[in-house]
């Protein structure tokens, strides 16, 4: 085992490797999620969920809290502007769900998290995140994890000194987005920041953004320090990639992307467990998009999208991947676009 694929953990939990999903709203369910998960990841986040949708017990919240057994290890992110909200979501996170870790979301960039002085916001103030971060650590048993950018534009690059206070207030952990908030998704992320912010903390560090291949993945690792590597985008449709990363740090060898028929197989899968956890009418909308994700290079994705995107039940989804897959040669190889 080299050096890049060994064991991390945060608090009591091991990880069996360095590659960990990200948490991106609105597609890392626990379909996605488990799916991930059977391809290797070391650690799996679920997407953000509201502090207050769970001390409202909001229907549509407490379902996001699903978590099937299989996913372990899996750290679950929650957000929030006001520190009683978050305290007492956090408190039922840790008494009432498996999840075996409990993260904060300190990087959302979008307007309407920003809104409710949460996400990104915190990123402007230091001493906000260590009364926050430290109020949670107090009340409850799981350790507690922060996932964060940079800064939040580049004349507020506060991530060595919210790191140190995330260190203070108890983190066991924490994720950095090589971004700023103001980048949102654009531009580069700056790795060379991520290694500033893990020499200047004693607690593991996880590094994300522009990890987009297994070599990228072994270079972030070797250039930062950082004792994880996390995938988001990469992931989309792609869960290959996790295998292939993980594989990859371990032995040095890269294995051929996934065929065609392999992608739609996995595709097919991820819809059945989608259904099963949301229902027909909610999955079919859901899966419209990772369709066209898992069909990414596929000869004929033109026209199976504009299908799927039509589709209205699960029948009709599954005869448009069925159809596709009858037309394609068995092994024939996908063509991947490197970005």
């Amino acid at each position: 085992m080299t050096n890049q694929q060994a064991p991390f953990q945060i608090g009591d939990i091991v990880m069996d490797n360095r590659v960990v999903l990200a948490p991106m709203a609105g597609v890392c369910n626990s379909a996605f999620r488990l799916t991930v998960k059977e391809f290797g990841a070391g650690l799996v986040y679920a997407e953000m969920i509201s502090d207050k949708g769970i001390v409202q017990k909001n229907n549509k919240t407490m379902d996001m809290l699903h978590i099937d057994e299989r996913e372990y290890p899996l750290s679950l992110q929650i957000f929030g502007g006001e520190k009683d909200t978050l305290v007492e979501a956090a408190k039922y996170v840790d008494q009432y769900t498996n999840a075996d870790i409990i993260d904060i979301n300190m990087g959302c960039p979008v307007n309407k998290i920003i809104k409710c002085e949460a996400g990104a916001k915190w990123l402007l103030d230091p001493n906000k995140i260590y009364e926050m971060v430290s109020a949670v650590v107090d009340a409850v048993d799981k350790p507690v994890s922060v996932k964060m950018r940079l800064g939040w534009d580049e004349e507020h690059l506060f991530g060595v000194e919210n790191a140190q206070a995330a260190e203070r207030a108890g983190a066991a952990a924490i994720a950095v987005h090589g971004r700023t908030r103001v980048q949102m998704y654009e531009g580069k992320a700056n790795w060379d920041m991520i290694r500033q912010m893990k020499e200047a903390v004693n607690i593991p560090v996880i590094g994300n953004g522009d990890v987009e291949t297994p070599q990228d993945a072994k270079r972030m690792l070797e250039s930062t320090g950082v004792d994880g590597v996390m995938i988001g985008r990469a992931a989309l449709g792609n869960p290959w990639m996790i295998y292939r990363t993980v594989h990859y740090l371990e032995t040095g060898e890269l294995i051929a992307e996934p065929t065609a028929s392999e992608k739609i197989t996995v595709c097919r899968l991820h819809f059945e467990r989608l259904l099963a956890l949301k229902g027909e009418s909610v999955a079919v909308r859901e899966m419209r998009k990772h369709a066209s994700w898992y069909l990414k290079g596929v000869r004929g994705n033109g026209k199976a999208r504009n299908l799927i995107n039509k589709t209205e039940t699960a029948v009709e989804l599954v005869s448009v991947l069925n159809s596709l897959a009858d037309e394609l040669v068995e092994g024939e190889l996908l063509q991947v676009n490197a970005v």
